[in-house]
């Protein structure tokens, strides 16, 4: 069941800091999804279950860092060449047969456990070997170019946490610790849909006064790439009883539904009434272009229900909203750790004005000033339907509610689109 209280979200009266609407979600969410076990090779972008704990030290031994010669740091002459005699030969996953002895050097290979009381290792290009000994020079430091049992993770010490979204590295490291399996949240189901006489589905002919449908195609990839199943239910008929009964329909199979325009309170504006009737509606109206309204309800279904969100209409307006309110809300209902995208200070190359009190998402490309300094330049187009803007910058430069100009110089943050695909 969808965890959203009835009234935490109802808002009236002067509009809602950015901030304040991300404190609330972050008390009032919980995960809806559920815990299983699944193999290490379809764990990919998942989210962790458990906290996984190194049952052993990895590496599981002292071994070579290098292809060269091992040896006792103190057999070496500090300010001359030692000649060694070299007397075995350990390759990597093939341990020698006995402890190392004082006098001697072993040749050595990367990756090959270090023989007991052996502490140093010289590369084999910084030693001259001449049939059965090896001339060492002298400058090498104690322990250089050994690698410690349990220096990459030690025995016991939890190196995952419950939460995170699992990364190619997360599934080496798992695999390093021998795991075939792990217990991750099962997939959030989500379902999209668009309404209005207007719209039309790529591909057919546009009749005048008509658009393409835009939003849903680019929430679908959205949700996708974040990892959610998604089930697109494509361009609902504007009647309220096509409205309704498709999303009770969805909200018996799926977690959140999504939409995309449609929740003003005009005459043919269904989806606000049919939510409504279905469960509950809440209305934020946030301090934030492009953007301002997106609306967070529940529709109940007959065994369960399912959260409902709702994005603006305008195509920036949609991508915006969606990196910064709807991306931490579905995160949260994944069961995943807080994961807010990092900002990078950068330097500003441009003029902007903007009013106080009000949280704006400036879009900008990166380039290098003169003197070498990243610079971010904004967009010479920044209105809200123009989604051309959108591909054509490498993020959003978030200014926050109390800064009323920008001028060239000024350090501001910047929010890479790398940082919330």
């Amino acid at each position: 069941m969808a965890q959203l209280s009835d009234d935490c979200f109802a808002f009236g009266g002067e509009m809602m800091a950015v901030d304040r609407a991300l404190e609330l979600l972050s008390g009032r969410l919980h995960p809806v999804t559920e815990a299983r076990r699944i193999g290490l090779a379809d764990a990919l972008g998942h989210v962790l279950a458990e906290d996984v704990v190194a049952p052993f030290n990895v590496p599981p031994h002292d071994n070579s860092a290098v292809d060269g010669y091992a040896v006792f740091f103190d057999d070496l002459t500090p300010d001359a060449a030692t000649r060694l005699p070299v007397t075995a030969r350990v390759a990597a996953g093939h341990a020698l047969d006995r402890p190392g002895r004082r006098g001697e050097a072993v040749r050595i290979f990367t990756g090959a456990p270090m023989p007991e009381g052996f502490d140093t290792v010289l590369m084999q290009e910084d030693c001259r070997a001449e049939e059965d000994t090896v001339a060492i020079p002298p400058g090498i430091r104690r322990g250089a170019n050994r690698r410690r049992a349990g220096e990459d993770m030690a025995q016991g010490s939890t190196v995952l946490t419950a939460g995170r979204r699992l990364r190619a590295e997360d599934i080496g490291l798992l695999a390093s610790l021998g795991r075939r399996e792990v217990t991750v949240r099962t997939v959030l189901r989500v379902a999209v849909f668009s309404t209005g006489d207007e719209v039309r589905e790529p591909g057919v002919p546009l009749e005048p006064g008509c658009i393409y449908d835009a939003n849903r195609f680019a929430l679908i990839a959205s949700l996708r790439q974040l990892g959610c199943n998604v089930t697109d239910l494509g361009i609902l008929p504007d009647r309220l009883d096509a409205v309704r009964g498709a999303l009770a329909e969805a909200a018996g199979t799926h977690d959140v539904l999504i939409t995309s325009g449609g929740m003003s309170t005009g005459e043919e504006d269904h989806v606000k009434a049919a939510v409504e009737a279905l469960g509950g509606l809440h209305f934020w109206r946030l301090a934030i272009k492009p953007g301002r309204p997106v609306a967070l309800g529940t529709v109940n279904a007959t065994a369960k229900s399912a959260v409902f969100i709702g994005l603006p209409g305008n195509p920036v307006a949609v991508m915006v909203t969606f990196l910064r309110i709807a991306r931490p809300i579905l995160l949260r209902l994944m069961g995943a750790a807080d994961e807010a995208p990092a900002l990078f200070p950068l330097r500003a190359g441009f003029t902007y004005k903007k009013k106080v009190g009000r949280r704006e998402y400036v879009r900008a490309t990166l380039a290098r000033a003169a003197d070498g300094v990243l610079t971010a330049v904004k967009h010479p187009r920044d209105g809200a339907g123009i989604l051309s803007s959108m591909v054509e910058s490498d993020g959003l430069v978030e200014l926050p509610e109390e800064i009323t100009r920008v001028e060239p110089g000024m350090i501001v943050d910047f929010l890479p689109f790398s940082e919330v695909r």
